[in-house]
């Protein structure tokens, strides 16, 4: 399953930057996985914390043979010392050990997220160990499907705004000023500035390294 988008983002979001438009035309449709199980979707962001994307298929990779679906029941089975033996660090296992064990006594009820805004799914998820807000809106994009993400934490949306608009810094006055062009397609924009991040993109360069 990919993270759905058409027509109608692509041209908004042309309309509203021209040039983030023409880097949309070069790119083309991205396909984009996203899994709509709430559960394994906390695991594998807790997993990928802190580490590169690569690292985190792996560790993924190793539970998902180990298990073939990961699931509460099987992750609240496990002990902390278990799930570490996949390759992720002590904390991490207690954070995904103290989760399932919280959805599986009823202390916290995934489903209910589905029917709460953007702004209360943060809220909800923040308050469960290991979350911040980062974790939270990679949750609401690549799980929920939300429409409008864009993440003032994410390094990589910073990078790929700086290449494209070939600034060296994008401050908080700048970033609210593009997430709010952006929107209410801010998850797709997401999409093609990470492309841009990890580039590289003909005609742009990075313009927040120091150029020889």
């Amino acid at each position: 399953m990919y993270f759905n988008y058409g027509e109608k983002e692509i041209q908004y979001l042309s309309f509203k930057d021209e040039i983030l438009g023409k880097t949309i035309i070069d790119v083309g449709h991205i396909y984009r996985e996203v899994n709509n199980d709430l559960f394994s979707s906390l695991m594998y962001h807790i997993l990928g914390q802190q580490i590169s994307v690569a690292a985190q298929l792996t560790l993924w990779e190793r539970l998902t043979d180990y298990f073939e679906k990961v699931t509460v029941d099987k992750i609240s089975k496990m002990s902390i010392n278990e799930l570490q033996g996949f390759g992720t660090t002590f904390r991490k296992a207690g954070y995904m050990s103290e989760i399932a064990l919280k959805v599986i006594k009823g202390e916290v009820d995934l489903n209910h997220l589905w029917h709460l805004s953007d702004e209360d799914v943060i809220k909800k998820l923040t308050e469960l160990p290991g979350i911040g807000i980062w974790t939270a809106e990679m949750i609401l994009l690549f799980c929920m499907q939300r429409p409008d993400v864009f993440s003032f934490g994410d390094l990589a949306i910073h990078r790929g705004l700086c290449k494209l608009h070939n600034k060296e810094k994008i401050d908080n006055k700048q970033f609210e000023k593009y997430r709010k062009l952006y929107s209410p397609y801010g998850s797709v924009a997401s999409l093609y500035i990470w492309e841009i991040s990890s580039g590289p993109i003909e005609e742009l360069r990075d313009y927040s390294q120091k150029q020889n």
